[in-house]
C-alpha cells in the first residue's frame, strides 16, 4: 500500500513539472497561469473570401415596335368629307459592338402603312426595309476619327402604284433596291450624338428585278433597246452600278425634355456619271414622349436622284409619260403605342 501511495505522489510531480516547463516555452494551445477564470477566450473563425462573378459584354441592344393610328369618322356633317382610317407598323432593332478602339453598329427598320377611306380600294402609304451596318477601328483613344467600312440596304416589301391606277406597278419588291458598300474615315463627337462619314470609295448598286420596270429604264438603270416599231430588240438591264463619292451624317440631341430630334442626311455623287450631281436623301424627326408607351412624332424625308424619272399623264390619255427628275419629299405625323425592350 505505501508503494502504491509513493508511486502516485511521483507521477503527480512528475505531471506537475512537464506542464510548468511546457508553459515557461509559451507553447501554443497549453494552459497558460496568467490566464484568470474569469477571462474570456475569443475565438476568431477563419475568414472566407467571396468574390461575385462579373459577366462583361461588349455588346449593347436596342428594340422598338410601335404602331401609329389616325381615324376620321362622319354623321351628317354638312362640310362632307369621307371617313377614314390610317395604320403604320414599324420596328427598329439595333446589336451593336464595342471595345477599346473598335465597333461594329448594326440596324434594321421596318416600316409599313395603309389607309382605308370611304369609297376606295385599301391604299399604300409607307414602305421600307432598311438594314445598315458599320464597322470602325482608331489608332488610340484619344483620336474621334476611325478607319471605317460601311453597308447599306434599302428597298420596299410590296407593289407600289401611282394611284387610282392599281393595275400596273411602278415599283416592287427589289425594284428598286439599293445598295452602298465603301471604305472611309468616320467622326464621332465625343460629348454629343454625332457622326459625320466620308467615304471616297463607295458603290452604289441600283436593282430592278422587275424586267418590265427594268425595260422601262426605271430607276436610272439602262431601258431595253427597241426597233422602230417598238418592239424590244434588247431587254433592260436589271443592275446599275455606280463609284462615288459618299458622306454622311447622324445626329440626335434632346432639344427639350422628352423632346427628341434625329437627322439623317446622305449625299453621293457619281465619279463617272455627271460628277457634280448630288443624289441627296435627308430623313428629319422630331419625337415626343408622352410616357413610356406613349410618343407622336413629326418626320418629313426628302430624296432628289437626277437618275429617278418623273413619270405622269401629260397629255390626258390615262398613260404615264416619262419626265425628268424631280424633289420627291415626304411628310409623316403620327401618336401611337411604342414598346421598348
Amino acid at each position: 500500500m505505501k508503494i502504491k501511495v509513493l508511486c502516485l505522489l511521483v507521477c503527480l510531480i512528475h505531471l506537475n513539472l512537464t506542464a510548468k516547463n511546457l508553459n515557461s516555452h509559451n507553447y501554443p494551445g497549453y494552459y497558460n497561469d496568467t490566464i484568470k477564470p474569469s477571462d474570456s477566450i475569443k475565438v476568431v473563425p477563419p475568414t472566407t473570401t467571396q468574390v461575385d462573378s462579373v459577366v462583361v459584354t461588349f455588346w449593347t441592344e436596342k428594340n422598338e415596335v410601335g404602331v401609329n393610328l389616325s381615324e376620321v369618322a362622319f354623321v351628317n356633317w354638312n362640310a362632307g368629307g369621307n371617313n377614314s382610317i390610317s395604320a403604320l407598323v414599324y420596328g427598329n432593332a439595333e446589336r451593336n459592338y464595342k471595345k477599346d478602339d473598335l465597333y461594329w453598329r448594326n440596324k434594321v427598320i421596318v416600316r409599313y402603312g395603309i389607309n382605308s377611306q370611304e369609297g376606295q380600294k385599301l391604299r399604300k402609304t409607307e414602305d421600307e426595309l432598311r438594314l445598315s451596318s458599320s464597322f470602325g477601328y482608331r489608332k488610340d483613344s484619344i483620336s474621334n476619327w476611325f478607319y471605317s467600312a460601311k453597308f447599306n440596304f434599302n428597298t420596299q416589301f410590296t407593289n407600289g402604284y401611282k394611284y387610282p391606277d392599281t393595275d400596273s406597278p411602278i415599283s416592287k419588291f427589289m425594284a428598286p433596291g439599293y445598295l452602298f458598300l465603301g471604305i472611309g474615315s468616320e467622326y464621332s463627337d465625343p460629348i454629343e450624338d454625332f457622326k459625320v462619314y466620308i467615304s471616297p470609295i463607295t458603290q452604289k448598286s441600283t436593282f430592278v428585278l422587275d424586267q418590265r420596270l427594268a425595260n422601262e429604264g426605271m430607276f436610272g438603270v439602262t431601258g431595253a433597246v427597241r426597233d422602230t416599231l417598238g418592239n424590244i430588240v434588247e431587254e433592260g438591264e436589271k443592275v446599275r452600278t455606280e463609284f462615288g463619292f459618299l458622306v454622311t451624317s447622324d445626329f440626335s440631341k434632346e432639344v427639350f425634355e422628352n423632346v427628341d430630334l434625329d437627322s439623317q442626311l446622305s449625299l453621293y455623287s457619281d465619279y463617272l456619271n455627271k460628277f457634280g450631281n448630288i443624289d441627296v436623301e435627308w430623313q428629319l424627326r422630331v419625337n415626343l414622349k408622352v410616357n413610356d408607351f406613349i410618343k407622336a412624332n413629326v418626320g418629313s424625308h426628302l430624296r432628289y436622284d437626277d437618275d429617278v424619272k418623273f413619270k405622269e399623264d401629260t397629255n390626258g390619255d390615262g398613260k404615264l409619260e416619262t419626265t425628268g427628275p424631280r424633289v420627291q419629299f415626304k411628310q409623316m405625323l403620327g401618336v401611337g403605342l411604342v414598346y421598348e425592350f
